[in-house]
């Protein structure tokens, strides 16, 4: 038994270096994972400013996450091209977004039931369908753009389907005029 302790005794000071790099190497991902945390912590903290203003939803999928923005901030009436309000919005989200990108990121875009006006028929968008993939489009290539991975991305339209108000009231329609923003398992 003494034997046993002399060579534990032995050991462990050329053991010590050893046992401590560990703790260095998992201070390290302590680190990174903190440091991660705080830029959550930090997005949703500007995630939760938008919702009080009533900008934008974050709503919670059986598997995913969903971010709403109301397409009038992003883009102006009768129009795909995205505004400089709309891109800081989107950036916002791509800084946060891109570093970590594990998930599958899905941008359905939506209309009101309003008919497509004779401006937008000369620029070949014959529907509310062609409307919203052409607006959903936008967004996917600005997010990566910013750093999102393309192969990760996809953006999809739907036109005047699936409304979630009424389409009889202006307000109404301005709630169906949406772009949603999934992050979905991969």
């Amino acid at each position: 038994m003494t034997h046993v302790l002399k060579r534990s005794a032995t050991l462990l000071p050329l053991m010590a270096p050893l046992l401590l790099a560990g703790c260095v190497v998992s201070q390290s991902k302590y680190d990174a994972l903190d440091a991660q945390n705080k830029q959550l912590q930090q997005q949703n903290t500007q995630m939760s400013a938008e919702i009080a203003a009533d900008r934008a939803q974050i709503g919670r999928l059986q598997g995913a996450i969903k971010y709403t923005v109301n397409s009038d901030l992003l883009f102006a009436p009768g129009s795909w091209t995205m505004s400089t309000a709309g891109q800081q919005i989107i950036a916002k989200m791509a800084v946060n977004l891109a570093p970590m990108q594990m998930t599958k990121i899905v941008v359905n875009g939506y209309t009101d039931n309003a008919p497509i006006g004779p401006a937008l028929m000369q620029q070949g968008v014959t529907s509310n369908v062609v409307l919203s993939q052409r607006r959903a489009d936008a967004v996917m290539q600005y997010l990566v753009s910013q750093g999102v991975q393309p192969n990760m991305a996809a953006a999809v339209g739907h036109g005047d389907a699936d409304p979630v108000a009424s389409n009889a009231t202006p307000q109404g329609r301005a709630q169906n005029r949406r772009v949603e923003i999934t992050l979905a398992s991969p």
